[in-house]
């Protein structure tokens, strides 16, 4: 977690309430390379991720949940003339509509039942390319969503509410 003061204007202003989210698709991906499986529920697991994605305890724990919104799918999709992008050729796990996921950069934030914190950006890979085709890469850059770790563990439904915690709860819940 980043140590912004709290009295901050900046910090005043990243507290302040912002609608929640809710989530409208889950994928897992039991190995490498393998496509994501729609799921309507996954478990979180603390410092490991998500049971059942090949992420699953891999790593440096940084990129144990990926979730982008869908609303940058409907973006990407408007780059590559189409609807809106289709969630499993993202290869993220959690999309996200009506919250803003960079809201949550440095902060913890609950997903149904499960404390994560936001750990980095989701930058876009070659696989882009591959599976969106011609301009994947670049219609996914800026678009690519967020890393998360897994603080609490707990059931991540489709339909679950995505809330930012408060500077003052995020520090009481999970320490």
């Amino acid at each position: 977690m980043s140590a912004l003061n709290p009295e901050s204007d900046v910090a005043r202003l990243m507290d302040r309430p912002a609608a929640n989210g809710t989530v409208e698709w889950i994928g897992l991906r039991g190995e490498r390379r393998a496509p994501l499986q729609s799921v309507n529920e996954a478990e979180a697991v603390p410092e490991y991720g998500l049971e059942g994605d090949h992420f699953h305890g891999q790593g440096d724990g940084k990129r144990q949940v990926t979730l982008i919104q869908g609303e940058h799918l409907d973006a990407v999709g408007a780059f590559l003339n189409c609807k809106s992008a289709d969630p499993s050729l993202a290869r993220r796990n959690i999309v996200v509509r009506g919250i803003n996921l960079f809201s949550l950069k440095d902060r913890r934030f609950r997903v149904g039942s499960a404390l994560l914190e936001h750990s980095g950006p989701c930058h876009p890979c070659s696989r882009m390319e591959e599976n969106f085709g011609p301009g994947g890469y670049n219609a996914m850059r800026g678009h690519g969503g967020i890393t998360a770790r897994v603080l609490e563990g707990g059931t991540i439904r489709v339909g679950d509410t995505v809330e930012k915690l408060p500077l003052g709860e995020e520090e009481k819940e999970g320490s």
